[in-house]
């Protein structure tokens, strides 16, 4: 099924046929440099796993990101829910992303994340969008602040799931959108 689709880019479910790449990019050094651990090809099956399921059951979750003229899956950018309690509250809706490093600096991310904000502002009637990353991630805060996301200080937290032993992935910067923010943004003045 596909979710959306923009000038380059298919937003769609996972196949079985992605398991490869997910795997890659979940082991790649360079994609996961902000993350305080490699996958496992076992772990990121399973990962795999948990992300379709929650797909099919609820429609939120980490899409496939395909090139559109060839259906090659490139990595995924999707909205899920936290489970970041108690800093972010359950029903919040996060929006994320992954891609193989092969497929940086083209801005695919930020052409994916712009496709779906919309959908999740004007298809799912979300009031609220967030993101957050490592405070020294600048690329994904590049994506963040070119999709028209703001910084949220005051929220800025320290990564539960993040060990101890990783002190300098610990503060996560979160930076949101609201839906009125996003249709002021477009709306001719």
């Amino acid at each position: 099924m596909i979710i959306r689709e923009t000038a380059r880019l298919r937003i769609r479910n996972w196949r079985e046929s992605d398991r490869d790449l997910f795997a890659e990019i979940n082991s790649d050094p360079k994609v996961m440099e902000f993350f305080p651990f490699r996958r496992s090809r076992a772990e990121s099956d399973a990962l795999f796993d948990r992300n379709a399921w929650s797909i099919r059951e609820t429609g939120f979750g980490f899409f496939a990101l395909a090139l559109r003229d060839n259906d090659l899956p490139i990595g995924f950018c999707g909205l899920a829910r936290t489970d970041l309690e108690p800093h972010l509250p359950e029903s919040t809706v996060e929006i994320g992303w992954r891609l193989a490093v092969s497929h940086w600096g083209k801005g695919y991310v930020t052409e994916a994340a712009l496709a779906l904000l919309h959908h999740g502002f004007s298809e799912r009637k979300l009031s609220e969008v967030v993101s957050f990353a490592v405070v020294s991630n600048a690329r994904s805060i590049a994506v963040m602040r070119r999709i028209g996301m703001r910084p949220e200080p005051l929220r800025d937290f320290d990564h539960p799931g993040v060990p101890d032993a990783h002190p300098h992935l610990k503060r996560h910067v979160l930076y949101a959108v609201t839906e009125k923010q996003w249709q002021a943004a477009r709306s001719p003045n």
